[in-house]
């Protein structure tokens, strides 16, 4: 019963730092090692292309460190930050269209009162 509640207890421990985003610009080799998708080779880029050229600005300047390409930015984006903001994953509202918006203005009109 012991070794099945520190197994438990651990396992809530490991899911908790998985929830938590890494900030890149102070994450360990073994910080970095544990995003998904980040191995000991990547992790060690990310901390030379670091102390070479200071601080990320964005979690897209990753993409700048060699051997990190799109692929492997846009699995690990969502694992990652930069001074504790979350790499952006949302993908920009779309802009109703013409048609819709004038339709929409008609039925807002239609259902005022008529004025006399």
């Amino acid at each position: 019963m012991k070794k099945w509640l520190i197994a438990l207890l651990g396992a809530f421990a490991l899911h908790g730092m998985t929830l938590a985003a890494v900030d890149i610009n102070t994450a360990s080799q073994e910080q970095l090692e544990a995003v998904n998708g980040f191995g000991p080779a990547k992790a060690k880029a990310i901390i030379e292309y670091r102390s070479k050229n200071g601080p990320f600005k964005s979690a897209e300047d990753l993409k700048k460190v060699p051997g990190i390409k799109d692929g492997v930015y846009n699995k690990v984006k969502g694992e990652i930050s930069v001074g504790g903001k979350a790499a952006a994953t949302a993908a920009p509202a779309k802009a109703e269209k013409p048609a819709a918006a004038a339709a929409s203005k008609a039925a807002m009109k239609a259902s005022q009162p008529a004025k006399k």
